[in-house]
């Protein structure tokens, strides 16, 4: 009889604990052997999972990692770099589909997996608009601007024109900081102040303004009494 190669075995045990304990269970680097596993058959994913955390030093940051990047790591080729793309355009939707579930938003925290999910690999600056109604359900979302690594150019007025076309009744600002953390400029909270006193005159609350930074930090400018 021909002995199996012995990371089949591991496969086996990674998918039995999976089953029995969930992904709370495992550590970073099985997470992506076991993801792995289902992309490339032959060979042990397991050095080739403690390679991508090696080159980008956390899950979210392999996940976040462009095609380009992934495919520099010995043993991921396209195919397995487009299957870890595609699992995290699944989790954005996902994440989407959560928010959109909630009876009524009334935390950063219950936006807070989405906006990680939509912004934190994007490489340019984004404003994304998160559309509330009066019941704080979300009506929908839309990236309304891009800019450089350092700005977003955008209007309050735009903002609001934006709300009022969507029937919002409240929103939630979210954009990124892809070149540095989460932490607001003064540019940031002072359009976040303008657009408070704008959408105040067609009765649109501003629940918050939520920024993704590097290693998919947040920062809310409610949660630090901005608004």
């Amino acid at each position: 009889m021909t002995n199996q190669p012995s990371f089949i075995g591991h496969r086996e045990r990674l998918r039995q604990k999976f089953n029995e304990r969930g992904v709370d269970a495992f550590l970073p680097h099985e997470v992506l052997e076991l993801l792995l596993t289902y992309v490339i058959p032959r060979k042990d994913t397991k050095p080739i999972a403690w390679a991508l955390l090696k080159k980008f030093g956390s899950l979210a940051a392999v996940l976040d990692a462009d095609e380009k990047q992934l495919c520099e790591v010995d043993g991921i080729g396209p195919q397995a770099a487009q299957f870890l793309h595609l699992v995290r355009a699944v989790l954005k939707n996902y994440s989407l589909e959560r928010v959109k579930k909630h009876t009524v938003i009334n935390s950063p925290q219950q936006v807070i997996q989405y906006c990680k999910a939509s912004l934190a690999n994007k490489k340019e600056e984004c404003l994304e608009l998160i559309f509330l109604s009066i019941r704080s359900t979300v009506l929908s979302t839309r990236i309304v601007a891009t800019g450089s690594l350092d700005k977003v150019l955008i209007s309050p007025r735009q903002i609001i024109e934006y709300a009022l076309n969507a029937h919002a009744s409240r929103i939630i600002l979210v954009h990124n900081h892809p070149s540095g953390d989460a932490t607001p400029s003064q540019e940031d909270i002072e359009l976040t102040q303008a657009v408070v006193q704008a959408a105040a005159v067609f009765n649109i609350r501003v629940e918050d303004h939520i920024i993704v930074g590097k290693n998919s930090s947040c920062y809310s400018l409610r949660a630090n009494d901005y608004i």
